[in-house]
């Protein structure tokens, strides 16, 4: 037997709340507010979860420094960068920092002098990192002072990090050799906050940004070194770009260096070259500012891939992975 359409106490068929008017959200086993007569999570709630769980393949695109946001958030083990808000700071706090990591893996702390730092390496509960971000910067800011802040689930609607940070403000990594930047005062510091920084110390990776070209990250490994380099041209074009250099054999960083591949990382390919581990960061700034210039040139070529460099192309499209 087919069900009966839900009634008004006037005896009349309900009509569905107009589709341009918001729907409120209630609780998942609720009447949808729309008028549909289905339980909210079958109706509107269906949506706004598949809104929140929906992945944003550039989480950072927008922001000052989007390739370096990325490199901090899958390469670098310890760094920091000053954030400045839209507006500027509210009354009582100093400063706001992005973190790769903080103590506990909290997803950000109120320090005892009102400074906030917001940690970035940490598990979402969205598709979308900046809100997930934009959600405990927020909750952050407002924080008693000397206190962690707990990650929750966010809203669908709620802002994004392109919408509390000022774009036009500079976005500088400082990349450190250890988590000490974690502590106003190490003297004082509880015992799971100086376990958790001896466990990360250890596990960190020597890892140094260089000061000649954009978001490349030279790391020191016990077989051999890397650079790995996030950037933001078209990937198609980049790849196209990376193959005509590494068929010409201009691919390399200097001798005993080579392209090895890349990966995907929130929308951005970041190349990956093998070092010696006698070559160091420094060692890698000139060739590193060279290999910009001829990919640069590689990059305004429209003609098509010879075959040498369509074999090339096949070679470092195989070797790429995605990380996110």
């Amino acid at each position: 037997m087919a069900k009966k359409r839900p009634q008004t106490k006037a005896g009349r068929t309900s009509t569905a709340q107009r589709s341009d008017e918001p729907i409120p959200v209630v609780g998942a086993r609720e009447p949808c507010p729309c008028g549909s007569g289905r339980r909210y999570k079958a109706c509107h709630g269906r949506a706004a979860a598949q809104a929140v769980t929906a992945l944003v393949q550039r989480p950072f695109e927008g922001l000052a420094g989007e390739c370096d946001w990325v490199a901090l958030r899958e390469l670098v083990p310890a760094a920091t960068a000053e954030l400045t808000l839209k507006g500027g700071l509210p009354e009582g706090v100093p400063s706001v920092t992005l973190a790769t990591v903080l103590p506990m893996a909290w997803p950000a702390l109120r320090r005892d002098n009102g400074t906030v730092l917001l940690g970035l390496q940490n598990d979402t509960s969205s598709g979308d990192i900046s809100r997930d971000l934009a959600d405990v910067l927020q909750r952050a800011l407002p924080a008693a002072p000397g206190s962690p802040v707990a990650a929750q689930r966010v809203p669908a609607d709620g802002p994004r990090l392109q919408d509390l940070l000022d774009p036009e403000a500079p976005f500088t990594p400082v990349v450190h050799s250890g988590f000490e930047f974690w502590l106003e005062d190490a003297a004082n510091s509880s015992p799971e906050v100086a376990a958790s920084l001896e466990r990360a110390n250890e596990a960190a990776i020597p890892t140094a940004r260089l000061s000649g070209v954009e978001a490349a990250y030279w790391c020191e490994t016990p077989e051999k070194n890397h650079l790995r380099w996030v950037m933001s041209h078209p990937e198609e074009k980049l790849l196209d770009a990376l193959a005509r250099l590494h068929a010409a054999g201009s691919s390399s960083l200097g001798d005993g260096t080579r392209l090895v591949g890349s990966f995907r990382a929130h929308g951005l390919v970041v190349p990956v070259w093998d070092l010696p581990s006698t070559v160091r960061a420094d060692d890698v700034e000139k060739p590193a500012a060279a290999f910009a210039d001829r990919l640069a040139d590689a990059l305004s070529s429209d003609a098509p891939l010879t075959s040498d460099e369509r074999r090339a192309r096949g070679g470092l499209t195989n070797r790429q992975v995605t990380l996110s």
